[in-house]
């Protein structure tokens, strides 16, 4: 996946379709590619996707053109994840119950700004709440390339709740190498909620 041929991609000519298995291994390069090293694989993917299933309905998306996956949403559905030490729950506007979690997205470096992450997050969003889901909570990398994860989801209605220092340090000591920090990750988290309307 991480070598896009030469096809000029338009954001109009991607199709956005429900994760399945095939495209666990295009989804697997483009997260590690984005995220850094050791952040994804087939395993933890195949443990997240069935999370984001729920009555029938699958909540994590793949952006697709020509055989490629371009982009990804994981989301679960709400009572299928746990909330931990980073979830602010006395300041979710929703029981934790109700509450949905957006796991993970990218999208290829050169495709990025084109909306194709908003086009994922609105079909993974319309899914969750079909699910029965109230809200979908996220923790957003501010350190990411220009602080795009924290815009992009604000841009789609999303609003802080808090800020958690060292988000990601502890998988720094099981081997996840941040595309941003030199040895030990020293990223914060912006904890962002979108209530669906």
């Amino acid at each position: 996946m991480s070598k896009l041929s030469s096809a000029n991609f338009s954001a109009t000519a991607v199709d956005i379709l429900p994760l399945t298995i095939k495209h666990f291994d295009q989804v697997t390069l483009l997260a590690n590619e984005v995220h850094g090293a050791g952040y994804m694989d087939n395993d933890k993917l195949a443990v997240m996707q069935q999370q984001g299933v729920c009555q029938g309905l699958n909540a994590s998306f793949v952006a697709l053109a020509a055989q490629q996956v371009l982009g990804y949403r994981l989301s679960f559905a709400a009572g299928q994840w746990q909330p931990d030490e980073w979830c602010s729950c006395e300041r979710w506007p929703v029981p934790v119950s109700t509450m949905a979690y957006f796991k993970s997205v990218a999208v290829s470096p050169k495709l990025q700004g084109q909306g194709i992450g908003q086009r994922l997050l609105q079909q993974s969003s319309l899914a969750l709440k079909q699910q029965g889901a109230r809200a979908g909570l996220a923790h957003l990398w501010r350190e990411s390339p220009h602080n795009s994860a924290v815009r992009y989801f604000s841009k789609a209605g999303g609003e802080l709740l808090k800020i958690h220092e060292n988000r990601w340090q502890a998988l720094s000591y099981q081997g996840y190498a941040c595309p941003v920090c030199e040895g030990i990750c020293c990223c914060s988290a912006a904890e962002m909620v979108i209530v669906f309307k």
